[in-house]
């Protein structure tokens, strides 16, 4: 049996892969590659189902306290006009989602101290008594009470991507903050009873195989309910501007293999794999994927919300998103799911 037939059976057999396992897989080519996206395509289905999760996201501040040097709403980008939402403008744009049958709704900025936890929590029981939808918030690394608050309040999950496993890649990238600080508000989220996920990038200047292995042992090792993997793409008013995105290919390999070893997680099929290339989202469906992101952020300040350059989603109205993703959906043969989306081990079982 030859390395990459061997590392597979590892993780099919439902074993704990090793480091070399996971390179493995991810060095495939051609027909292993083939074979890997097929094995991530029949674990999803077994474990997860072949319904899509969709989401409904509102992006409500583009100011960020941080200095990460691959995003555009770094602290220092003089060039980005900001803006905030008010309650009365995220409210409006939870009951859209709502009546249009969403039934999550993702809350997501960032890091901007002026929303306060008490704030935060007082919008999160808003929108729980009026709508009674999923929440989820992304609002990186905050105060372990505001975390508890949030929860208390009626948050259902958390993402918090730890971007990279390796620490000095994270010192370098992201100044000011360590992994392992971010760590620790992962492990709270986890004891404060939250669906909490994690998350990477693929192709960040630096980063090698390895350490893309260590990622997917990362979100193993920390049980990760949800899991973001999307490409580094440079955003030209940053310090990594003139470096080269993340492939397409190795995006998917990174995915595939998360799904392998994540096997009941939920994956998105992410707006920047969208963004890389046309049919990135379809191609992610395929390879063990089974949510996507719509977005809800109202259109007038969406260009100001810019992580990346170029965001597939910028222009679309949701309406006519909603549309285009059922479309490819049915063209997939993949029904909209139409329950909450929690992660299986807060639903009562697995989904087959």
């Amino acid at each position: 049996m030859d390395r990459f037939s061997a590392a597979l059976k590892v993780v099919l057999d439902g074993k704990k892969p090793g480091r070399q396992d996971i390179v493995t897989l991810l060095s495939a080519r051609g027909s292993q590659a083939a074979a890997l996206f097929r094995a991530a395509g029949r674990v999803r289905r077994a474990k997860v189902g072949d319904a899509v999760h969709l989401r409904a996201i509102i992006e409500f501040s583009s100011h960020c306290r941080n200095n990460c040097l691959y995003c555009g709403l770094r602290r220092d980008n003089r060039r980005l006009p900001r803006y905030r939402l008010d309650e009365g403008e995220i409210m409006s744009a939870v009951d859209k989602a709502a009546a249009m049958g969403f039934r999550t709704v993702v809350l997501q900025s960032g890091e901007d101290p002026l929303y306060s936890g008490p704030y935060i929590a007082g919008l999160v029981e808003k929108i729980k008594r009026r709508r009674g939808v999923a929440v989820t918030l992304s609002l990186g690394q905050r105060s372990r009470e505001d975390y508890r608050i949030w929860r208390e309040a009626g948050a259902d999950r958390y993402l918090l991507k730890h971007e990279t496993s390796d620490e000095e890649l994270f010192r370098c990238l992201k100044p000011g903050s360590s992994l392992q600080a971010r760590l620790e508000c992962l492990h709270w989220l986890k004891e404060l009873g939250y669906q909490a996920g994690s998350g990477n990038m693929v192709g960040l200047p630096g980063q090698s195989l390895d350490s893309l292995a260590g990622d997917i042992l990362l979100m193993r090792e920390l049980e990760t309910d949800m899991a973001g993997i999307g490409p580094f793409l440079p955003h030209p008013d940053t310090p990594l501007k003139e470096a080269a995105a993340g492939s397409l290919e190795l995006t998917l390999k990174t995915l595939a293999v998360a799904r392998l070893c994540l096997p009941r997680a939920h994956l998105p099929a992410t707006t920047a794999l969208g963004t890389l290339a046309p049919g990135g989202r379809k191609a992610a469906l395929t390879c063990g994927a089974n949510v996507i992101m719509v977005n809800f952020t109202p259109p007038e300040v969406r260009d100001r919300y810019l992580i990346y350059p170029q965001k597939a989603d910028i222009t679309d109205e949701p309406r006519r998103a909603l549309e285009n993703v059922k479309a490819l959906l049915a063209g997939l043969a993949r029904p909209v799911a139409r329950d909450y989306g929690h992660a299986i081990k807060f639903s009562g079982g697995d989904c087959t």
